[in-house]
This record gives structure tokens, C-alpha cells and sequence, in this order.
């Protein structure tokens, strides 16, 4: 972002190694770890641009997504914009036996299920995505193929939304 204009650019992740590694890659921005989750150490109101890169998969429950886009909510100012990339329900036998067999054995949302080193993920409704945003105006919204890091190849969602 830093090579496209923007300024005072900035990143937060729960994992040290990651923080480290956005540190030696790009020194001159500010990376942080959080330590209390979703609560960000900066005002009210003072960011242009919040981004979600695959955030909202690596946060299965549904309270813990409505207290981050709430704190999201908070930072950004007026106007502002939040930028959500994200995977959504895949339709391939795999992941609809992996979700179907998760919600029964742990009254969990669809479409959250366990990954083979145990990591607990969710792919998300498009529906249950854009009410999640719906104290936003919602901007633009893209469908897109990715690849996972594991290397599957995933539906995924772009979401634009702007703070009212």
C-alpha cells in the first residue's frame, strides 16, 4: 500500500512470527501484535482504510466477528472504507461433508470445520457476510477463484464498504 500512495501504513496480527516477518519485509511500516482482541490501540475515528485479508476465516464464531467489525467500526472515520477478502461456502463434496460433520459435532455455524493440522476455520454465506457489514454501505462486491495456502482452490468474496 505504502508503493500505491497511502501513508502512515500500519498492520496488527495475533502471531509474533508473523509481526517479525512484516518487520523485516517492510522496516519502515508499523506492525504491532495485539494482545487483546479485537481491541485496537489507537483513537476513535483515526484510520482512512481498514483491510481484511482471510481475517473473518480464522474467526469461526459469530459474537467474535460482530466485536471486530465493531471495533472496525470505531477506528475508522467517517467515510472511511473497509476492505474484506474472504472465503465463502465452497460447494464441493470436501468441505460440505467437513461442514456438516463440524455443526453436528459442535452446534458450530456451517461452514466452520477443522483443517487437517487443526486450525478451526469458516467459510462464510454471502448473506451472513453482508449483514455482518450492515452498518456499512456496502460499495462493491467481487467473486473471485484463490488458491489456499494449502494449496485448494477456494471461492472466495471481495467486499467494499463504506462507513456512514
Amino acid at each position: 500500500m505504502s508503493d500505491h500512495g497511502f501513508s502512515q501504513v500500519s498492520g496488527v496480527d495475533l502471531s509474533p512470527a508473523l509481526i517479525a516477518r512484516g518487520r523485516r519485509s517492510q522496516p519502515d511500516l508499523r506492525f504491532e501484535v495485539l494482545e487483546s482482541p479485537p481491541a485496537l490501540p489507537c483513537p476513535s475515528a483515526s484510520f482512512d482504510v481498514v483491510l481484511l485479508f482471510a481475517v473473518l476465516t480464522c474467526i469461526p464464531d459469530d459474537e467474535a466477528q460482530r466485536e471486530l467489525v465493531a471495533e472496525l467500526n470505531r477506528v475508522l472515520a467517517p467515510g472511511g472504507l473497509l476492505y474484506v477478502s474472504d472465503l465463502i461456502l465452497q460447494d464441493d463434496e470436501r468441505n460440505r461433508s467437513r461442514y456438516t460433520a463440524y455443526a453436528e459435532r459442535f452446534s458450530a455455524p456451517y461452514g466452520v470445520f477443522a483443517t487437517e493440522d487443526g486450525a478451526v476455520c469458516r467459510h462464510h454465506d454471502i448473506a451472513d457476510l453482508r449483514a455482518l457489514l450492515s452498518e456499512f454501505d456496502l460499495v462493491d462486491e467481487h467473486r473471485l477463484d484463490v488458491a489456499t495456502m494449502n494449496g485448494h482452490r477456494s471461492r472466495g468474496v471481495q467486499l467494499l464498504a463504506r462507513k456512514r
